[in-house]
């Protein structure tokens, strides 16, 4: 009933969630993340681990406002086509939709998923995450408070966050947050941070 593909996510909390829903979901699944400069990587050894933990914690913070969007639903299935394509987009979906009725026991979860996954593999989760809560228009506080509870358990720094943070919100600050300098910043120092980004 599971698929090859999951590997350390079928243990512990998250397989928990899981249970018996995993069903193929995952099997024979690929995954490439594309990053904010145009760059790819692969996630993990198992695409389906990183698969796996994805659809539990968007399913977090889809529950943490009290209301599921269709916004919501959309922007996750338009990443999983773009990801893993139609078919095991649809799978996924299914599995999500099974995960939403369920408890996430939220820390245990992310202690499992910080354990196994590198720290820039984590950042692009919470980037994703802000686009899910983004997909109605805005991020509601709750949807907020859920993602930095995430990305506090999964060990994302400060920095990362608040630059990510600042993608989604908007303010005469967010340029430098994003660039993570200070508004009062040299043009030397500006230089340098824009060289670290390329």
């Amino acid at each position: 009933m599971v698929s090859g593909t999951l590997g350390w996510a079928f243990g512990g909390p998250l397989g928990g969630v899981l249970g018996f829903a995993v069903g193929s979901a995952f099997d024979a699944a690929s995954v490439t993340v594309k990053t904010e400069s145009g760059r790819t990587s692969q996630p993990t050894n198992h695409a389906g681990d990183f698969a796996a933990s994805l659809l539990v914690l968007s399913a977090a913070v889809m529950k943490s406002d009290g209301r599921m969007l269709k916004s919501e639903l959309d922007f996750v299935k338009k990443f999983l086509v773009q990801q893993f394509g139609e078919a095991h987009a649809q799978q996924q979906i299914l599995l999500l939709k099974e995960i939403l009725t369920q408890e996430i026991p939220l820390r245990d979860v992310c202690f499992q998923i910080k354990h196994y996954m590198p720290h820039s593999e984590r950042i692009q989760i919470i980037h994703y995450l802000f686009g899910i809560s983004k997909a109605d228009g805005h991020v509601h506080e709750l949807e907020l408070q859920t993602i930095q509870t995430i990305s506090n358990y999964l060990g994302v720094n400060h920095a990362d966050f608040n630059s990510l943070k600042a993608m989604y919100f908007k303010d005469t600050n967010s340029d430098y947050q994003i660039l993570e300098i200070e508004p009062n910043a040299s043009d030397e120092e500006v230089k340098k941070h824009i060289v670290k980004w390329l």
